[in-house]
């Protein structure tokens, strides 16, 4: 593969996440791969827009203002890149040195696959520890159990972005899970990539600790949607993943 095809989109989303976006815009800068960064800021009023702005020479595109939600503007940014290939990196999540290179390697030693993912650890904000996200060689059965792909790990080609319309901008919750989905009923299964290549940040402001309910409730609807039905494991394990983490993260 050509130099010239080998770049990567990178749509960084945020909304009043200032603190940590000067880190996902070093992790991404400080990728082997070239990249075009497109940042799609909600309207944040915290301080990000001096972010932006110390980073603006560094940016692809990027813009600041109301949306249709989370989903929308991933989408709106993918629209405004022209890269091959195709990532989304939350604004407090990371990029590990190399990581795009060898998701990029692994779909150019799979040209039937739609996608690549590797290895994400999980970074508590408050504690400093990192722990490995539950992420597993791909494998249908085991996807309509839990999500087994985690999105800051991911490289999407863009063409088969384009050939399942991008993400559903009429999810807020579990996008992502939806996509994965969409992607193997389209092209065939995404190929696993056994190397440690981002960091997905734990905190108390994100949309997975602070709605568990609704993230949850819009998860076992995609898999009911794609897999048929929802498996026994959704039912028995709610009460632990909704109500019990909630309260244990609160302190109670």
């Amino acid at each position: 593969m050509r130099d010239s095809e080998r770049r990567v989109t990178v749509v960084v989303p945020c909304l009043n996440q200032g603190r940590f976006l000067p880190q996902a815009l070093d992790s991404i800068l400080e990728q082997d791969v070239e990249t075009e960064i497109i940042v799609m800021d909600g309207g944040s009023t915290d301080g990000t827009l001096d972010v932006i702005a110390r980073y603006e020479k560094h940016l692809a595109y990027w813009q600041s203002g109301r949306d249709g939600g989370q989903a929308a503007a991933i989408n709106a940014g993918f629209h405004h890149g022209t890269a091959p290939f195709c990532a989304w990196l939350n604004s407090d999540d990371l990029l590990l040195p190399g990581g795009l290179e060898a998701l990029l390697t692994a779909l150019e030693n799979a040209p039937s696959a739609p996608a690549a993912y590797g290895r994400v650890d999980n970074l508590d904000d408050e504690t400093g520890r990192r722990f490995p996200v539950r992420v597993e060689p791909f494998d249908i059965d085991r996807l309509a159990l839990r999500c087994i792909i985690s999105q800051p790990g991911t490289l999407t080609r863009r063409s088969a972005m384009e050939s399942v319309g991008w993400v559903n901008p009429q999810l807020s919750m579990a996008m992502d899970y939806d996509l994965w989905w969409c992607l193997y009923e389209r092209f065939g299964p995404l190929v696993y990539e056994d190397r440690l290549v981002a960091i997905n940040r734990l905190h108390r402001e994100t949309k997975t600790q602070s709605f568990r309910r609704r993230h949850y409730r819009e998860a076992m609807a995609i898999v009911r949607k794609h897999y048929g039905r929802v498996p026994l494991k959704w039912w028995l394990y709610q009460p632990y993943a909704v109500w019990w983490k909630a309260f244990t993260r609160k302190g109670g």
